[in-house]
């Protein structure tokens, strides 16, 4: 096992610098936010997912990932958050390889749909004015956002995910220092 790296350099200010971008790209699906400046985790984590775990996972909520043992030790070390066995028990989900299904997630009850799964998807890059069309709330018109790195039957389990409201998954895609989120209201359109 490797040595860990630090974390945050700030706690404080560094989680709400991310929370505030978490939040911003929330509530403005497939907009490009900035995230994980200077965090360097265990390869294969990418910063920006490493920075929306350190400020969203706790002891409270249950997370399943899927980097390696030198990941597991660093969230445990910095996050303290309880490791699921399997995606669908995991409030937070991690994938740095494949990701899992959405529809195996958690997608919470009619009661507590809050209690739906956050799905932290590592892709090869995220560009705005291209690929897919975005269309939902906190969404003027459309929104353009290319994804590289996803199933190609991403979009469908997206509809199928969708039509679920209230309940389903969120997304948050990571690329690098970058971040962008499918909140489980958009609809997504290929083209």
């Amino acid at each position: 096992m490797s040595v860990l790296t630090p974390g945050f350099a700030d706690p404080v200010l560094d989680a709400q610098a991310i929370f505030r971008a978490v939040l911003e790209a929330m509530s403005r699906p497939g907009r490009i936010q900035r995230a994980g400046a200077g965090l360097q985790p265990p390869a294969p984590m990418m910063p920006s997912a490493a920075a929306v775990l350190l400020t969203l996972a706790d002891s409270g909520t249950t997370l399943w990932q899927d980097a390696g043992e030198d990941a597991a030790a660093w969230l445990r070390f910095h996050c303290g958050a309880p490791f699921a066995d399997a995606p669908g028990e995991a409030a937070f989900v991690l994938a740095t390889g494949a990701p899992p299904s959405v529809a195996a997630l958690n997608a919470g009850t009619e009661e507590e749909p809050e209690r739906g799964a956050t799905l932290i998807v590592q892709v090869a890059a995220l560009e705005e004015g291209a690929g897919w069309r975005l269309t939902g709330p906190g969404i003027e018109r459309e929104h353009r956002l290319a994804v590289t790195g996803l199933p190609p039957d991403f979009v469908a389990a997206w509809a199928r995910n969708r039509a679920r409201f209230p309940r389903g998954v969120d997304v948050i895609l990571c690329a690098g220092e970058r971040l962008a989120a499918l909140p489980r209201t958009v609809a997504i359109a290929e083209g």
